[in-house]
């Protein structure tokens, strides 16, 4: 889904392969964002920064610049993205006690979802949607 023959993804992806050490993975994940041709690339940049913040308030930010930068991305490249992004932003949102926004995060994502390929990736943003939503009525909000 992503296109790894770009400089953004080679570095997303060391920086996974060493994801056990955040420190090293966070590096290569800043030099992913530094490396950003485009909104498609800055929106998985971002994407990835934002796991490897260390507070709430940051990982916020980082999840709603890739949702803002795939939302900038030319064509129909990043909207395989979306529901995953949208999904890490409601995340964020409940995290910080933000129910409404949360809220908002999980139908773009649900809305998202059919520009995400049949399989096993949809099946996990889709399980992970659904978790999301149980947690945000749980939380006093509706979905």
């Amino acid at each position: 889904m992503i296109d790894g023959d770009s400089p953004t993804a080679r570095l997303c992806s060391a920086g996974m392969a060493v994801d056990g050490d955040a420190g090293a993975a966070h590096a290569l994940f800043e030099q992913a964002w530094d490396a950003r041709r485009d909104a498609y690339e800055a929106a998985i940049a971002a994407h990835f920064l934002a796991r490897h913040q260390p507070s709430a308030e940051l990982r916020l930010h980082w999840n709603q610049v890739a949702v803002d930068q795939a939302r900038l991305a030319d064509g129909e490249r990043a909207r395989p993205l979306l529901a995953s992004l949208y999904l890490n932003l409601g995340d964020s949102h409940l995290a910080l006690g933000g129910v409404h926004e949360a809220c908002a995060a999980a139908a773009h994502g649900t809305d998202a979802l059919p520009h995400v390929a049949e399989g096993g990736y949809r099946d996990f943003v889709e399980m992970g949607l659904t978790r999301l939503r149980s947690r945000i009525a749980a939380a006093g909000g509706g979905s």
